[in-house]
Protein backbone atom coordinates (compact mmCIF):
# COMPACT_ATOMS: atom_id res chain seq x y z
CA UNK A 1 0.00 0.00 0.00
CA UNK A 2 1.02 3.61 -0.54
CA UNK A 3 2.19 5.44 2.55
CA UNK A 4 0.41 8.76 2.85
CA UNK A 5 2.37 11.95 3.25
CA UNK A 6 1.25 15.19 4.87
CA UNK A 7 1.19 18.82 3.83
CA UNK A 8 0.54 19.98 7.40
CA UNK A 9 3.10 22.19 9.13
CA UNK A 10 2.24 22.48 12.86
CA UNK A 11 4.35 25.68 12.99
CA UNK A 12 2.11 27.43 10.46
CA UNK A 13 0.22 30.34 11.99
CA UNK A 14 -3.07 29.33 10.35
CA UNK A 15 -2.75 25.81 11.71
CA UNK A 16 -2.06 27.14 15.20
CA UNK A 17 -5.04 29.49 15.00
CA UNK A 18 -7.34 26.64 13.99
CA UNK A 19 -5.96 24.46 16.79
CA UNK A 20 -6.63 27.20 19.33
CA UNK A 21 -10.17 27.75 18.07
CA UNK A 22 -10.86 24.01 18.18
CA UNK A 23 -9.61 23.85 21.75
CA UNK A 24 -12.62 25.99 22.66
CA UNK A 25 -14.90 23.26 21.27
CA UNK A 26 -13.02 20.59 23.23
CA UNK A 27 -13.28 22.63 26.44
CA UNK A 28 -17.02 22.98 25.85
CA UNK A 29 -17.32 19.22 25.28
CA UNK A 30 -15.41 18.51 28.50
CA UNK A 31 -17.65 20.88 30.50
CA UNK A 32 -20.80 19.27 29.18
CA UNK A 33 -19.50 15.76 29.85
CA UNK A 34 -18.94 16.83 33.46
CA UNK A 35 -22.67 17.66 33.61
CA UNK A 36 -23.38 14.10 32.50
CA UNK A 37 -20.92 12.55 34.96
CA UNK A 38 -22.42 14.53 37.85
CA UNK A 39 -25.69 12.56 37.65
CA UNK A 40 -28.55 14.01 39.65
CA UNK A 41 -26.33 16.55 41.42
CA UNK A 42 -24.58 16.72 44.81
CA UNK A 43 -27.71 16.31 46.95
CA UNK A 44 -28.95 13.21 45.15
CA UNK A 45 -25.48 11.71 44.95
CA UNK A 46 -25.01 12.18 48.70
CA UNK A 47 -28.40 10.60 49.42
CA UNK A 48 -27.50 7.66 47.18
CA UNK A 49 -24.24 7.10 49.01
CA UNK A 50 -25.89 7.52 52.41
CA UNK A 51 -28.02 4.49 51.55
CA UNK A 52 -24.85 2.45 51.13
CA UNK A 53 -25.14 2.40 47.35
CA UNK A 54 -22.41 2.72 44.73
CA UNK A 55 -22.66 5.31 41.94
CA UNK A 56 -23.54 3.95 38.52
CA UNK A 57 -20.19 4.47 36.76
CA UNK A 58 -18.33 3.13 39.81
CA UNK A 59 -20.46 -0.01 39.53
CA UNK A 60 -19.37 -0.35 35.92
CA UNK A 61 -15.71 0.12 36.91
CA UNK A 62 -16.06 -2.74 39.41
CA UNK A 63 -17.77 -4.94 36.82
CA UNK A 64 -15.43 -4.70 33.82
CA UNK A 65 -11.99 -6.29 33.65
CA UNK A 66 -9.29 -4.13 35.30
CA UNK A 67 -7.34 -1.97 32.88
CA UNK A 68 -9.80 -2.45 30.00
CA UNK A 69 -11.69 0.41 28.31
CA UNK A 70 -15.38 1.20 28.60
CA UNK A 71 -16.85 2.82 25.49
CA UNK A 72 -19.73 4.90 26.84
CA UNK A 73 -22.47 5.69 24.33
CA UNK A 74 -24.51 8.91 24.10
CA UNK A 75 -23.34 10.40 27.41
CA UNK A 76 -24.95 13.74 26.46
CA UNK A 77 -28.42 12.31 25.82
CA UNK A 78 -30.89 14.73 27.37
CA UNK A 79 -28.60 17.75 27.05
CA UNK A 80 -30.64 20.95 26.96
CA UNK A 81 -33.90 19.12 27.68
CA UNK A 82 -36.06 19.10 30.86
CA UNK A 83 -34.24 22.21 32.12
CA UNK A 84 -31.05 20.19 32.36
CA UNK A 85 -32.53 17.74 34.86
CA UNK A 86 -31.96 14.52 32.88
CA UNK A 87 -28.17 13.98 32.64
CA UNK A 88 -27.30 11.12 30.25
CA UNK A 89 -31.07 10.48 30.09
CA UNK A 90 -30.74 8.77 33.48
CA UNK A 91 -29.07 5.76 31.87
CA UNK A 92 -25.44 4.78 31.26
CA UNK A 93 -24.85 2.45 28.31
CA UNK A 94 -21.69 1.22 26.68
CA UNK A 95 -19.42 -1.65 25.76
CA UNK A 96 -16.95 -3.19 28.19
CA UNK A 97 -15.07 -6.45 28.66
CA UNK A 98 -16.10 -8.77 31.50
CA UNK A 99 -14.07 -11.94 32.08
CA UNK A 100 -12.68 -11.59 28.58
CA UNK A 101 -16.12 -11.27 26.94
CA UNK A 102 -17.21 -8.07 25.23
CA UNK A 103 -20.59 -7.09 26.71
CA UNK A 104 -23.16 -4.34 26.36
CA UNK A 105 -23.83 -2.75 29.75
CA UNK A 106 -27.14 -0.94 30.41
CA UNK A 107 -27.18 0.72 33.82
CA UNK A 108 -29.81 2.95 35.45
CA UNK A 109 -28.62 6.04 37.31
CA UNK A 110 -30.92 6.21 40.32
CA UNK A 111 -29.66 9.69 41.22
CA UNK A 112 -31.47 11.01 38.10
CA UNK A 113 -35.25 11.01 38.61
CA UNK A 114 -35.02 7.72 40.51
CA UNK A 115 -33.88 5.90 37.38
CA UNK A 116 -37.26 6.46 35.72
CA UNK A 117 -37.63 6.02 31.96
CA UNK A 118 -38.25 9.20 29.99
CA UNK A 119 -38.62 9.34 26.20
CA UNK A 120 -34.86 9.69 25.72
CA UNK A 121 -34.15 6.99 28.31
CA UNK A 122 -36.23 4.46 26.38
CA UNK A 123 -34.60 5.46 23.09
CA UNK A 124 -31.13 5.09 24.59
CA UNK A 125 -32.00 1.72 26.13
CA UNK A 126 -33.33 0.41 22.80
CA UNK A 127 -30.31 1.72 20.88
CA UNK A 128 -27.99 -0.18 23.24
CA UNK A 129 -30.05 -3.35 22.77
CA UNK A 130 -29.93 -2.99 18.99
CA UNK A 131 -26.14 -2.61 19.03
CA UNK A 132 -25.89 -5.72 21.21
CA UNK A 133 -28.28 -7.65 18.96
CA UNK A 134 -26.46 -6.77 15.74
CA UNK A 135 -23.02 -7.52 17.23
CA UNK A 136 -24.25 -10.48 19.32
CA UNK A 137 -23.04 -9.03 22.61
CA UNK A 138 -24.33 -10.37 25.94
CA UNK A 139 -26.27 -7.65 27.78
CA UNK A 140 -25.65 -6.92 31.45
CA UNK A 141 -28.48 -4.90 33.03
CA UNK A 142 -27.56 -2.96 36.18
CA UNK A 143 -31.07 -2.22 37.41
CA UNK A 144 -31.98 0.60 39.78
CA UNK A 145 -35.19 1.65 38.13
CA UNK A 146 -38.38 3.46 39.06
CA UNK A 147 -40.18 2.27 35.91
CA UNK A 148 -41.71 4.45 33.22
CA UNK A 149 -42.30 8.16 33.73
CA UNK A 150 -46.09 8.21 33.97
CA UNK A 151 -46.25 11.86 32.88
CA UNK A 152 -44.98 10.80 29.44
CA UNK A 153 -47.33 7.89 28.74
CA UNK A 154 -47.73 8.78 25.06
CA UNK A 155 -43.91 8.93 24.72
CA UNK A 156 -42.95 5.76 26.60
CA UNK A 157 -45.83 3.27 26.74
CA UNK A 158 -47.84 2.58 23.61
CA UNK A 159 -45.63 2.13 20.58
CA UNK A 160 -43.27 -0.58 19.34
CA UNK A 161 -40.20 1.49 20.21
CA UNK A 162 -41.50 2.45 23.64
CA UNK A 163 -40.87 0.70 26.98
CA UNK A 164 -42.55 -2.55 25.92
CA UNK A 165 -40.18 -2.76 22.96
CA UNK A 166 -37.25 -3.20 25.35
CA UNK A 167 -38.82 -6.38 26.76
CA UNK A 168 -39.62 -7.70 23.28
CA UNK A 169 -35.97 -7.31 22.34
CA UNK A 170 -34.85 -9.10 25.50
CA UNK A 171 -37.04 -12.09 24.67
CA UNK A 172 -35.94 -12.24 21.05
CA UNK A 173 -32.24 -11.95 21.87
CA UNK A 174 -32.47 -14.63 24.53
CA UNK A 175 -34.20 -16.92 22.01
CA UNK A 176 -31.26 -16.35 19.65
CA UNK A 177 -28.79 -17.37 22.33
CA UNK A 178 -27.58 -13.87 23.24
CA UNK A 179 -27.23 -13.91 27.05
CA UNK A 180 -29.33 -11.50 29.13
CA UNK A 181 -28.13 -11.08 32.72
CA UNK A 182 -29.20 -8.60 35.40
CA UNK A 183 -28.39 -7.42 38.88
CA UNK A 184 -31.00 -5.46 40.84
CA UNK A 185 -29.62 -2.84 43.22
CA UNK A 186 -32.75 -1.02 44.34
CA UNK A 187 -36.41 -0.64 43.59
CA UNK A 188 -37.61 -2.34 40.44
CA UNK A 189 -41.31 -1.80 40.03
CA UNK A 190 -44.12 -2.07 37.47
CA UNK A 191 -42.76 -2.51 33.93
CA UNK A 192 -39.23 -2.21 35.29
CA UNK A 193 -39.73 -5.56 37.02
CA UNK A 194 -39.67 -7.26 33.63
CA UNK A 195 -36.06 -6.22 32.98
CA UNK A 196 -34.66 -8.81 35.43
CA UNK A 197 -37.63 -11.18 35.16
CA UNK A 198 -37.01 -11.67 31.42
CA UNK A 199 -33.28 -12.21 31.86
CA UNK A 200 -31.68 -15.65 31.70
CA UNK A 201 -30.21 -15.23 35.16
CA UNK A 202 -30.21 -12.43 37.72
CA UNK A 203 -29.01 -11.31 41.12
CA UNK A 204 -30.65 -9.23 43.86
CA UNK A 205 -28.84 -7.27 46.57
CA UNK A 206 -30.07 -8.11 50.07
CA UNK A 207 -31.84 -5.36 52.05
CA UNK A 208 -31.64 -3.04 49.02
CA UNK A 209 -33.34 -4.62 46.02
CA UNK A 210 -37.03 -5.25 45.49
CA UNK A 211 -39.13 -6.43 42.57
CA UNK A 212 -42.90 -6.08 42.33
CA UNK A 213 -45.36 -5.55 39.53
CA UNK A 214 -47.31 -3.22 41.80
CA UNK A 215 -45.63 -1.34 44.65
CA UNK A 216 -47.10 -0.86 48.14
CA UNK A 217 -49.18 2.15 47.10
CA UNK A 218 -50.67 0.27 44.12
CA UNK A 219 -51.41 -2.78 46.29
CA UNK A 220 -53.17 -0.61 48.85
CA UNK A 221 -55.24 1.15 46.19
CA UNK A 222 -56.10 -2.06 44.33
CA UNK A 223 -56.84 -4.59 47.09
CA UNK A 224 -56.60 -2.53 50.33
CA UNK A 225 -53.60 -4.54 51.53
CA UNK A 226 -51.02 -2.63 53.55
CA UNK A 227 -47.53 -4.06 53.07
CA UNK A 228 -43.99 -2.68 53.07
CA UNK A 229 -41.64 -2.89 50.07
CA UNK A 230 -39.36 -5.64 51.36
CA UNK A 231 -42.16 -7.87 52.56
CA UNK A 232 -43.92 -7.42 49.23
CA UNK A 233 -40.95 -8.10 46.95
CA UNK A 234 -37.60 -7.82 48.73
CA UNK A 235 -34.49 -9.66 47.66
CA UNK A 236 -34.61 -12.19 50.50
CA UNK A 237 -38.26 -13.05 49.84
CA UNK A 238 -37.62 -13.58 46.12
CA UNK A 239 -34.50 -15.68 46.81
CA UNK A 240 -35.97 -17.86 49.59
CA UNK A 241 -39.72 -17.94 48.95
CA UNK A 242 -40.84 -17.05 45.42
CA UNK A 243 -37.73 -18.28 43.61
CA UNK A 244 -37.95 -15.30 41.26
CA UNK A 245 -34.32 -14.35 41.94
CA UNK A 246 -31.47 -16.71 41.08
CA UNK A 247 -28.86 -15.26 43.43
CA UNK A 248 -28.86 -13.29 46.69
CA UNK A 249 -25.88 -10.94 47.18
CA UNK A 250 -24.91 -9.56 50.57
CA UNK A 251 -23.97 -6.18 49.08
CA UNK A 252 -23.43 -4.44 45.77
CA UNK A 253 -19.75 -5.32 45.43
CA UNK A 254 -20.32 -9.03 45.98
CA UNK A 255 -23.28 -8.88 43.58
CA UNK A 256 -21.07 -7.41 40.86
CA UNK A 257 -18.53 -10.14 41.56
CA UNK A 258 -21.29 -12.72 41.13
CA UNK A 259 -22.25 -11.14 37.80
CA UNK A 260 -18.63 -11.46 36.66
CA UNK A 261 -18.74 -15.15 37.61
CA UNK A 262 -21.92 -15.66 35.58
CA UNK A 263 -20.31 -14.09 32.52
CA UNK A 264 -17.23 -16.24 33.06
CA UNK A 265 -19.41 -19.36 32.98
CA UNK A 266 -21.27 -18.44 29.78
CA UNK A 267 -18.97 -20.36 27.43
CA UNK A 268 -19.84 -17.67 24.90
CA UNK A 269 -17.36 -17.65 22.02
CA UNK A 270 -16.59 -14.34 20.30
CA UNK A 271 -14.06 -15.04 17.55
CA UNK A 272 -12.23 -12.04 16.17
CA UNK A 273 -11.41 -11.79 12.49
CA UNK A 274 -8.56 -14.17 11.62
CA UNK A 275 -7.23 -11.57 9.17
CA UNK A 276 -6.45 -9.05 11.92
CA UNK A 277 -2.90 -7.83 11.68
CA UNK A 278 -0.61 -6.54 14.38
CA UNK A 279 -1.72 -2.91 14.93
CA UNK A 280 0.68 -0.10 13.99
CA UNK A 281 0.47 3.50 15.05
CA UNK A 282 -0.05 6.06 12.24
CA UNK A 283 3.05 7.96 11.15
CA UNK A 284 1.37 11.29 11.96
CA UNK A 285 -0.01 12.48 15.29
CA UNK A 286 -3.74 12.54 16.03
CA UNK A 287 -3.04 15.77 17.92
CA UNK A 288 -2.89 17.45 14.49
CA UNK A 289 -6.57 16.76 13.75
CA UNK A 290 -8.09 19.84 15.45
CA UNK A 291 -5.75 22.09 13.46
CA UNK A 292 -6.51 20.25 10.23
CA UNK A 293 -10.30 20.50 10.37
CA UNK A 294 -10.70 23.75 12.34
CA UNK A 295 -14.06 25.25 13.27
CA UNK A 296 -14.98 26.96 9.97
CA UNK A 297 -17.10 24.53 7.95
CA UNK A 298 -16.79 26.73 4.85
CA UNK A 299 -13.07 26.01 4.75
CA UNK A 300 -12.31 22.70 2.98
CA UNK A 301 -9.73 20.22 4.23
CA UNK A 302 -8.32 17.08 2.64
CA UNK A 303 -9.72 13.93 4.25
CA UNK A 304 -6.47 12.17 3.32
CA UNK A 305 -4.85 14.19 6.11
CA UNK A 306 -7.43 12.74 8.50
CA UNK A 307 -6.97 9.21 7.13
CA UNK A 308 -3.19 9.49 7.55
CA UNK A 309 -3.78 9.97 11.29
CA UNK A 310 -6.28 7.11 11.68
CA UNK A 311 -4.87 4.14 9.75
CA UNK A 312 -2.08 1.74 10.59
CA UNK A 313 1.29 2.96 9.39
CA UNK A 314 -0.54 5.74 7.49
CA UNK A 315 -0.80 3.25 4.59
CA UNK A 316 -3.75 3.68 2.22
CA UNK A 317 -4.46 1.92 -1.07
CA UNK A 318 -6.61 4.49 -2.85
CA UNK A 319 -9.24 3.38 -5.39
CA UNK A 320 -9.72 5.48 -8.57
CA UNK A 321 -7.72 8.45 -7.21
CA UNK A 322 -7.92 10.35 -10.52
CA UNK A 323 -11.70 10.05 -11.01
CA UNK A 324 -14.65 11.25 -8.93
CA UNK A 325 -12.19 13.27 -6.90
CA UNK A 326 -14.71 14.65 -4.38
CA UNK A 327 -15.03 11.16 -2.90
CA UNK A 328 -11.91 9.48 -1.50
CA UNK A 329 -12.12 5.67 -1.42
CA UNK A 330 -9.50 3.13 -0.44
CA UNK A 331 -8.37 0.21 1.69
CA UNK A 332 -6.38 0.38 4.93
CA UNK A 333 -6.16 -1.11 8.42
CA UNK A 334 -7.30 0.47 11.68
CA UNK A 335 -5.97 -1.12 14.87
CA UNK A 336 -5.07 -4.16 12.79
CA UNK A 337 -8.53 -4.57 11.24
CA UNK A 338 -8.98 -4.30 7.46
CA UNK A 339 -11.32 -1.49 6.41
CA UNK A 340 -12.58 0.25 3.34
CA UNK A 341 -12.75 4.03 3.80
CA UNK A 342 -15.17 6.35 1.99
CA UNK A 343 -14.54 10.03 2.72
CA UNK A 344 -15.98 13.27 1.35
CA UNK A 345 -13.71 15.90 -0.16
CA UNK A 346 -16.60 18.13 -1.13
CA UNK A 347 -20.00 17.93 -2.82
CA UNK A 348 -20.98 14.59 -4.36
CA UNK A 349 -21.04 14.67 -8.17
CA UNK A 350 -22.37 11.82 -10.34
CA UNK A 351 -18.85 10.43 -10.90
CA UNK A 352 -18.21 10.33 -7.17
CA UNK A 353 -21.50 8.46 -6.61
CA UNK A 354 -20.60 5.79 -9.18
CA UNK A 355 -17.12 5.46 -7.72
CA UNK A 356 -18.55 5.03 -4.21
CA UNK A 357 -21.08 2.42 -5.33
CA UNK A 358 -18.38 0.44 -7.15
CA UNK A 359 -16.09 0.60 -4.09
CA UNK A 360 -18.84 -0.59 -1.73
CA UNK A 361 -19.31 -3.67 -3.91
CA UNK A 362 -15.57 -4.33 -3.74
CA UNK A 363 -15.75 -4.20 0.07
CA UNK A 364 -18.66 -6.64 0.01
CA UNK A 365 -16.79 -9.06 -2.20
CA UNK A 366 -13.67 -8.85 -0.04
CA UNK A 367 -15.49 -9.10 3.32
CA UNK A 368 -14.19 -5.70 4.39
CA UNK A 369 -16.06 -3.37 6.80
CA UNK A 370 -16.56 0.22 5.66
CA UNK A 371 -15.75 3.44 7.53
CA UNK A 372 -17.53 6.56 6.25
CA UNK A 373 -15.97 9.97 6.99
CA UNK A 374 -18.69 12.54 6.32
CA UNK A 375 -17.96 16.13 5.31
CA UNK A 376 -20.35 17.17 2.55
CA UNK A 377 -23.10 19.66 1.81
CA UNK A 378 -24.84 16.93 -0.21
CA UNK A 379 -25.25 15.86 -3.83
CA UNK A 380 -24.63 18.35 -6.63
CA UNK A 381 -27.70 20.26 -7.84
CA UNK A 382 -28.42 22.28 -10.97
CA UNK A 383 -29.41 21.71 -14.59
CA UNK A 384 -25.99 20.33 -15.59
CA UNK A 385 -26.03 17.85 -12.73
CA UNK A 386 -29.56 16.71 -13.56
CA UNK A 387 -28.74 16.25 -17.24
CA UNK A 388 -25.76 14.16 -16.19
CA UNK A 389 -28.04 11.91 -14.12
CA UNK A 390 -27.31 12.94 -10.53
CA UNK A 391 -30.71 11.65 -9.36
CA UNK A 392 -29.97 8.22 -10.81
CA UNK A 393 -26.31 8.08 -9.76
CA UNK A 394 -26.96 9.27 -6.20
CA UNK A 395 -29.67 6.60 -5.90
CA UNK A 396 -27.09 3.98 -6.93
CA UNK A 397 -24.81 5.06 -4.08
CA UNK A 398 -27.69 4.96 -1.59
CA UNK A 399 -28.77 1.54 -2.90
CA UNK A 400 -25.27 0.03 -2.76
CA UNK A 401 -24.67 1.40 0.73
CA UNK A 402 -28.05 0.22 2.05
CA UNK A 403 -27.54 -3.32 0.78
CA UNK A 404 -23.92 -3.72 1.80
CA UNK A 405 -23.46 -6.96 3.71
CA UNK A 406 -20.52 -5.67 5.72
CA UNK A 407 -20.64 -3.59 8.92
CA UNK A 408 -20.61 0.18 8.38
CA UNK A 409 -19.23 2.79 10.76
CA UNK A 410 -19.80 6.52 10.35
CA UNK A 411 -17.79 9.48 11.66
CA UNK A 412 -19.02 13.01 10.93
CA UNK A 413 -15.88 15.11 10.61
CA UNK A 414 -17.56 18.28 9.29
CA UNK A 415 -20.78 18.98 7.39
CA UNK A 416 -23.46 16.32 6.93
CA UNK A 417 -26.38 17.89 5.12
CA UNK A 418 -29.38 16.67 3.16
CA UNK A 419 -29.22 13.55 1.05
CA UNK A 420 -25.43 13.58 1.42
CA UNK A 421 -26.01 12.36 4.97
CA UNK A 422 -28.07 9.52 3.53
CA UNK A 423 -25.64 8.45 0.81
CA UNK A 424 -22.77 8.49 3.32
CA UNK A 425 -24.44 6.05 5.73
CA UNK A 426 -26.27 8.45 8.02
CA UNK A 427 -28.24 7.31 11.05
CA UNK A 428 -31.33 6.47 9.01
CA UNK A 429 -29.32 3.75 7.25
CA UNK A 430 -28.36 1.97 10.45
CA UNK A 431 -24.56 2.03 10.61
CA UNK A 432 -23.23 -0.16 13.41
CA UNK A 433 -22.03 3.00 15.15
CA UNK A 434 -22.16 6.72 14.33
CA UNK A 435 -20.08 9.34 16.13
CA UNK A 436 -19.65 13.07 15.46
CA UNK A 437 -16.85 15.54 16.12
CA UNK A 438 -17.56 18.76 18.08
CA UNK A 439 -17.20 20.91 14.95
CA UNK A 440 -19.71 18.79 12.99
CA UNK A 441 -23.13 19.87 11.77
CA UNK A 442 -25.94 17.49 10.76
CA UNK A 443 -29.19 18.63 9.18
CA UNK A 444 -31.63 18.56 6.30
CA UNK A 445 -30.08 21.69 4.77
CA UNK A 446 -27.18 23.93 5.53
CA UNK A 447 -28.35 27.15 7.22
CA UNK A 448 -27.42 29.39 4.26
CA UNK A 449 -29.39 27.32 1.75
CA UNK A 450 -32.27 26.48 4.06
CA UNK A 451 -32.89 30.07 5.13
CA UNK A 452 -32.63 31.24 1.50
CA UNK A 453 -35.24 28.68 0.41
CA UNK A 454 -37.71 29.64 3.14
CA UNK A 455 -37.08 33.35 2.52
CA UNK A 456 -37.85 32.91 -1.18
CA UNK A 457 -41.11 31.15 -0.32
CA UNK A 458 -41.98 33.94 2.09
CA UNK A 459 -41.34 36.60 -0.57
CA UNK A 460 -43.47 34.64 -3.04
CA UNK A 461 -46.44 35.07 -0.69
CA UNK A 462 -45.82 38.74 0.01
CA UNK A 463 -48.92 39.90 -1.91
CA UNK A 464 -51.18 37.73 0.23
CA UNK A 465 -49.25 38.22 3.43
CA UNK A 466 -47.62 41.70 3.46
CA UNK A 467 -44.59 42.38 5.63
CA UNK A 468 -42.30 45.32 6.34
CA UNK A 469 -38.57 45.12 5.57
CA UNK A 470 -37.94 44.86 9.31
CA UNK A 471 -40.36 41.92 9.62
CA UNK A 472 -38.73 40.17 6.68
CA UNK A 473 -35.29 40.66 8.22
CA UNK A 474 -36.53 39.23 11.50
CA UNK A 475 -38.08 36.28 9.66
CA UNK A 476 -34.80 35.62 7.83
CA UNK A 477 -32.82 35.76 11.08
CA UNK A 478 -35.32 33.43 12.77
CA UNK A 479 -35.24 30.70 10.14
CA UNK A 480 -31.45 30.89 9.91
CA UNK A 481 -31.20 30.44 13.69
CA UNK A 482 -33.63 27.51 13.48
CA UNK A 483 -31.42 25.72 10.94
CA UNK A 484 -28.27 26.51 12.92
CA UNK A 485 -29.78 25.31 16.21
CA UNK A 486 -31.15 22.08 14.77
CA UNK A 487 -27.89 21.14 13.05
CA UNK A 488 -25.83 21.72 16.22
CA UNK A 489 -24.12 18.49 17.36
CA UNK A 490 -25.46 18.89 20.90
CA UNK A 491 -29.03 19.24 19.63
CA UNK A 492 -28.55 15.98 17.73
CA UNK A 493 -26.78 13.98 20.42
CA UNK A 494 -29.29 15.07 23.08
CA UNK A 495 -31.99 13.33 21.02
CA UNK A 496 -29.96 10.18 20.30
CA UNK A 497 -29.43 10.97 16.60
CA UNK A 498 -25.88 9.60 17.00
CA UNK A 499 -23.91 7.50 19.47
CA UNK A 500 -21.99 10.39 20.94
CA UNK A 501 -19.72 13.36 20.36
CA UNK A 502 -16.06 12.35 20.50
CA UNK A 503 -12.74 14.17 20.56
CA UNK A 504 -11.21 13.75 17.06
CA UNK A 505 -8.00 12.55 18.71
CA UNK A 506 -9.89 9.55 20.15
CA UNK A 507 -11.34 8.44 16.80
CA UNK A 508 -8.84 5.68 16.05
CA UNK A 509 -9.27 4.16 19.52
CA UNK A 510 -13.08 4.32 19.29
CA UNK A 511 -13.10 2.76 15.81
CA UNK A 512 -10.76 0.01 16.98
CA UNK A 513 -13.24 -1.02 19.69
CA UNK A 514 -16.19 -0.87 17.29
CA UNK A 515 -14.42 -2.86 14.57
CA UNK A 516 -13.52 -5.60 17.05
CA UNK A 517 -17.18 -5.93 18.02
CA UNK A 518 -18.35 -6.04 14.41
CA UNK A 519 -16.26 -9.10 13.70
CA UNK A 520 -17.98 -11.16 16.39
CA UNK A 521 -20.93 -11.92 14.09
CA UNK A 522 -20.80 -13.84 10.80
CA UNK A 523 -21.63 -11.61 7.86
CA UNK A 524 -24.85 -11.94 5.89
CA UNK A 525 -24.80 -13.95 2.69
CA UNK A 526 -22.04 -15.12 0.41
CA UNK A 527 -19.65 -12.89 -1.56
CA UNK A 528 -21.16 -11.49 -4.71
CA UNK A 529 -19.85 -10.33 -8.06
CA UNK A 530 -18.93 -6.69 -8.59
CA UNK A 531 -21.26 -4.85 -10.96
CA UNK A 532 -19.20 -2.07 -12.53
CA UNK A 533 -21.42 1.00 -12.62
Amino acid sequence: MTTLTTAIDPRDSGFQTRTGAYQGLLDQLRDRLEWSLAGGGPRMVERHRARGKILVRDRIDLLIDPGTPFLELSPLAGWGLYEGQLPAAGLVTGVGTVRGTACMIIANDATVKGGSFFRETVKKHIRAQEIAWENRLPILYLVDCGGANLNQMEEVFYDENHFGGTFYRQCRMSAEGIPQIAIVFGECTAGGAYIPALCDEFIMVDEMASIHLGGPSIVKAAISEVVDRMTLGGARMHALTSGVSDHLAADESSGLGRMRDIVGALNYVQPLAPVRQTPEEPLFAADDLPGIVGTDLSRPFDQREVIARLVDGSRFHEFKPEWGETLVCGFAHIDGFPVGIIANNGVLFGEACLKGAHFIELCDQRHTPIVFLQNTTGFMVGSDAERNGISKHSAKLVYAMSNSRMPRYTIVTGSSYGAGNYGMSGRGFRPRFMFVWPNARVGGMNPDVGSAVLMELRLASISKNPATPEELAAYDAGVRKMFEDKSDPYFCTARLFDDGIIDPRDTRRVLGICLALGFTRPQRGAPRAVYRM
